[in-house]
């Protein structure tokens, strides 16, 4: 069972949010994917899953479409989670990095790594993004 659920984020549009408590280093979620190849990316500019796609495989030259909650984590340059992909099994891994309180919302750097502050394509919410 998880225990997250789909809300509205202020400024953002919607977010993940936890229902209960989760610990540092507790498993949220995993979500298998859908992998697109490179050929295909050009076509996905057209649609709005572009903005929900994640680069995908060891040179990141294809991409995948999160099911799950996957493609719905907001982006924070101070997330409180973060991603893994699994190439071989075709999934997303999204994993606690500090302790996240119940009705807290869940976040996710989209640079993959938490710590990671290069820019990223779109306009920022507010200041907790900077």
């Amino acid at each position: 069972m998880l225990f997250i659920t789909v809300k509205d984020s202020p400024g953002r549009g919607r977010g993940i949010f936890a229902q209960r408590n989760f610990k540092t280093g507790e498993v949220i979620e995993i979500c298998p994917v859908i992998v697109l190849p490179t050929e295909e990316i050009d076509a996905l500019e057209l649609t709005q899953l572009y903005n929900y796609y994640f680069a995908w495989g060891p040179d990141s030259k294809d991409a995948a479409i999160a099911l799950g909650y996957g493609s719905l984590y907001n982006h924070s340059y101070t997330p409180n989670a973060r991603y893994y992909k699994d190439f071989d099994n075709k999934l997303l891994k999204y994993v606690c990095i500090r302790d996240i309180k119940e009705d807290e919302e869940i976040t996710i750097n989209y640079n993959c790594d938490p710590e990671d502050k290069n820019p990223v394509w779109f306009d920022l919410a507010g200041p907790e993004d900077i």
